[in-house]
C-alpha cells in the first residue's frame, strides 16, 4: 500500500489517516512500528482506538557510530531500493498520483526481478 500526502501535512497527521486505511485493508493487523517522529499523543490515542499496538523505535546514543535498530532498517532498506530508480531519487513529479504510480512500478520491478532470479 502506498499513501502519499502533500508536504504541508505533518507526519503525525498523515499517519492518522494511514491508520484508517491499514485497518480497512488488513483488519487482522495488530502491531505497528513507528519512528520517534510519530510519538504524539493524538496518534497514539487513535492507534489505541483502532486496536493497534504502536511501538516507537527509538535510537540510543550509548555508543558512537552506526548501530542497526530493530525494524528501522526495513524502512531504510526499502527507501534504498526505491532510489535505484532515478525518477524516485528526487521529487520530480508535480502530481501525487504520478509519484504513487512510479513507486508501484519500481517496487513491482523489484519483485519481478527477485522472482525471476529465485
Amino acid at each position: 500500500m502506498v499513501n502519499l500526502i502533500t508536504a504541508d501535512i505533518s507526519d503525525s497527521a498523515g499517519a492518522q489517516a494511514i491508520l484508517n486505511a491499514v485497518r480497512k485493508r488488513w483488519p487482522w493487523l495488530k502491531h505497528l512500528f513507528a519512528d520517534v517522529a510519530y510519538d504524539r499523543t493524538r496518534l497514539l490515542d487513535k492507534a489505541a482506538f483502532r486496536d493497534f499496538v504502536l511501538e516507537i523505535v527509538r535510537r540510543f546514543d550509548r555508543e558512537p557510530g552506526f548501530e542497526i535498530l530493530p525494524r528501522r532498517w526495513v524502512v531504510e532498506r526499502t527507501f534504498g531500493w526505491m532510489t535505484s530508480w532515478r525518477r524516485l531519487v528526487r521529487d520530480y513529479e508535480a502530481r501525487l498520483n504520478v509519484s504513487k504510480a512510479m513507486i508501484h512500478v519500481a517496487m513491482g520491478s523489484l519483485l519481478l526481478r527477485r522472482i525471476a532470479h529465485a
